[in-house]
């Protein structure tokens, strides 16, 4: 059967799809991973590396791909309750990133060791402001009434594009968190290979998404 004018050929909407869950299954893998090595609840320190890896890997992941038309879980709601969605998995991913921040935080003070003295406590606590402010510039997009004077389709843009900045952040975070001692230490030879490329090869999906979404939209206007 001959395709329609303007739509894409199978086997691209099919690696989409695939795409889209090797993404799923890569974060909760990762998460899991984190999970068992980090052992939580047995020690203050625990909590930071499965926290921030919830934060993360796997609610920040989940809040961007519920707006894939591929790979979304829940594709056939409307979109402003994917909206409303979307932003209960980013205040989880907040809340949970703030968690693992004074853990970690108070866990170093209790040992005497300095705060934010490597890239990973920097990029980290970079990531969680942005996150926090992200979450509270979205909602003009929930609660229309708040955004007089601003065209939706532009705060939407402003969004997505700032969205996907603060997913790179949070997934070069966990890139070197990977890289510290304590990861390095609890894991050896290709589990620490695999262990990076789960964030990498989410961010290249997401990224993925979020240019395909935003230049098929400007296609359409154009």
């Amino acid at each position: 059967m001959a395709e329609l004018p303007g739509s894409e050929p199978r086997i691209y909407s099919f690696g989409k799809v695939a795409c889209g869950i090797l993404t799923h299954v890569l974060c909760v893998v990762f998460t899991v991973l984190i999970t068992v090595l980090a052992k939580p609840g047995t020690s203050l320190f625990s909590w930071h590396p499965f926290l921030m890896t919830l934060a993360f890997s796997l609610f920040m992941t989940e809040a961007v791909l519920l707006f894939s038309p591929h790979c979304s879980p829940i594709r056939k709601l409307s979109h402003k309750t994917k909206g409303r969605v979307h932003w209960i998995l980013q205040c989880l991913c907040a809340s949970c990133a703030t968690l693992g921040l004074a853990s970690i935080f108070y866990n170093k003070h209790l040992n005497g060791k300095p705060h934010f003295a490597s890239w990973h406590g920097l990029v980290g606590l970079g990531t969680l402001c942005v996150v926090g402010v992200q979450s509270l510039a979205a909602l003009p997009l929930l609660y229309h009434s708040l955004a007089k004077g601003w065209s939706l389709a532009k705060l939407k843009r402003y969004h997505a594009a700032s969205g996907l900045v603060t997913y790179l952040l949070g997934s070069v975070s966990l890139l070197l968190g990977i890289c510290s001692v304590w990861f390095t230490g609890a894991v050896g030879g290709y589990t620490w290979y695999l262990a990076a490329l789960c964030p990498a090869l989410s961010t290249l999906v997401i990224m993925s998404q979020v240019s395909n979404t935003y230049m098929a939209k400007k296609r359409l206007v154009s």
